[in-house]
């Protein structure tokens, strides 16, 4: 049975203090959360270090928001998957919405980011989905399976079987609309049978697949409920510890 993961994206915010704070609550109430759910908090750059040290043996694990596809060298602002290793950070978003929309991220670039964490022993927790257009011309599971073998395919069994999937229908985010649980577990089947017809179903059933659009604690244990939904790539509700704690309680 897959052990579920919550992981928050704080995305650009907080202030140093406030990071502080919000994690000093969030292990406290952490205390309070039975069962093994794995829980990850994916902090802006600045606070990565500083955030798994104020966690030191807490249950909670960090991880990064994104790293670049070259190692070193004269890329000015980037932060390699190596750099994210050597401070002993565990996982790291790839292919987020936002960054395949405002920095234009493609499948190609994606693979090459997806080899460079695996090559650092980072879990990559890789984003996928659609946005609205796509969603009601009717394609959105030819785009998501395109996203996957992009970016994803050209992996082993053995190295495809150490990501993290985050299906995010980008349409439900922010928007004011909403998907099912049923919605989800549709989609999230989809990207199953996907990995099942290349690696076989023995792989497709170790592989977590997240559900990332617009958790909420009254929602989240619904959702998490559905067969092929492994957890939640949480955004904002991640930046309120009742919230992102409630959430938790919810797998």
């Amino acid at each position: 049975m897959r052990t579920k993961i919550i992981a928050g994206n704080w995305k650009m915010n907080k202030t140093l203090e406030e990071a502080k704070a919000l994690t000093a609550e969030l292990i406290s109430m952490a205390s309070e959360i039975k069962g093994d759910a794995k829980m990850v908090l994916c902090v802006p750059f600045p606070y990565l270090l500083s955030t798994k040290d104020q966690l030191g043996k807490s249950r909670i694990q960090v991880g990064a928001q994104n790293c670049s596809e070259q190692d070193s060298g004269a890329y000015t602002g980037e932060v390699s998957a190596l750099m994210i290793k050597s401070i002993g950070i565990p996982y790291v978003i790839l292919g987020h919405s936002e960054r395949r929309q405002f920095f234009k991220e493609d499948g190609k670039l994606l693979a090459i980011k997806v080899d460079k964490a695996l090559g650092n022993d980072l879990t990559p927790i890789f984003c996928c989905g659609e946005p609205l257009e796509i969603r009601e011309k009717g394609t959105h599971e030819v785009l998501v399976r395109k996203q996957v073998e992009e970016s994803l395919f050209h992996l082993s069994a053995e190295s495809v079987k150490k990501v993290v999937i985050a299906y995010e229908p980008v349409w439900a985010i922010g928007t004011g609309k909403t998907a099912s649980s049923q919605q989800a577990q549709d989609m999230h089947a989809v990207i199953r049978k996907q990995l099942a017809a290349k690696y076989g179903d023995g792989v497709a059933q170790q592989i977590p697949i997240l559900y990332g659009g617009s958790v909420k604690p009254d929602n989240a244990k619904e959702l998490f409920s559905c067969p092929d939904v492994d957890g939640g790539l949480v955004g904002g509700a991640s930046l309120k510890a009742k919230d992102f704690i409630d959430i938790v309680k919810g797998a």
